[in-house]
């Protein structure tokens, strides 16, 4: 008899991510001989413990994985999406694109995919400070983070619904921008494997991720409920909104429109000189 497989599973603490492993989390799926041990951490500490490989199955955001290819393959579910809409960037007034060009960032990390949008969309790089995603609407409110000056936010998560409760203004929205420029959606978080487990452990681990998806989308009110302890101050509409955003059919499946929108994200960000080399994405069968 096949003995337990313990898979431990990083994502964030967030209402869209809660909504998509609700049933891995609560028993709501048969697993069979996989046990999954969730931790659940902001974006960017999963990316920095990838090159790790601390974790069999781990939320990466996709400028991440371009580092990691070496350890990681992408599952073909999973994946956050942001069609014509994304991270975006936020200020205490108008700013137009030559002064936001000189202003200081508040940025969640360096190796988000929000990070390097915002890179691309600016046409190189810029001054920033990287302060947890949580605490960016306050710092741009407040003007400065731990003595920094502070003039824009780069916001990702729920902040990107709730900036106005702060009198902000949304000066750019990256989805919307990298739509203009290439009619794709814009890929920012998928989940990626590891390639050590083999690959039946890896299509065992896949096809029960996309189950778990599958069960939120099917029992939608169940597990907006089980979200909702997770949407730091959202209303139940609010998340409701925001889980739309982010768990969808992109997330059952890339399928081909996505899988090219993560090729030519990664493209275009080695062109600009953010990803050293010339990464062709691997997605788990």
């Amino acid at each position: 008899m096949d003995s337990t497989i313990t898979i431990r599973v990083g994502h964030s603490p967030d209402a869209d991510d809660a909504f998509m492993f609700h049933a891995l989390a609560n028993g709501k799926i048969d697993t069979g001989r996989y046990r999954f041990v969730h931790e659940l951490v902001d974006i960017e500490t999963l990316n920095r413990r990838a090159f790790r490989g601390e974790l069999e199955l781990t939320a990466v955001s996709v400028h991440a994985y371009a580092f990691l290819t070496d350890r990681y393959m992408l599952c073909t579910c999973g994946a956050s999406m942001g069609d014509r809409y994304g991270p975006i960037v936020v200020a205490k007034g108008k700013m137009p694109l030559e002064t936001l060009k000189a202003a200081t960032f508040a940025v969640p990390g360096e190796l988000t995919t929000a990070f390097l949008a915002l890179q691309l969309c600016l046409g190189g790089k810029y001054p920033y400070v990287v302060v947890p995603f949580d605490k960016i609407l306050d710092a741009v409110a407040a003007g400065e983070h731990e003595g920094r000056k502070i003039d824009a936010g780069l916001v990702i998560h729920e902040g990107q619904l709730t900036y106005g409760n702060q009198k902000l203004e949304l000066i750019i929205d990256t989805g919307q921008w990298w739509f203009d420029e290439t009619g794709l959606p814009l890929p920012l978080g998928a989940n990626a494997v590891r390639k050590d487990l083999g690959p039946r452990v890896i299509r065992d681990v896949q096809r029960l991720l996309k189950e778990s998806i599958a069960y939120g989308l099917e029992h939608r009110e169940e597990a907006l409920d089980y979200a909702l302890s997770f949407s730091r101050g959202l209303d139940s509409r609010q998340a409701d909104r925001f889980v739309q955003m982010y768990v969808n059919d992109w997330t059952l499946d890339f399928g081909p429109k996505g899988r090219q929108a993560v090729a030519e994200l990664l493209a275009r960000g080695h062109r600009a000189g953010a990803i050293p080399a010339l990464v062709a994405p691997e997605f788990a069968e």
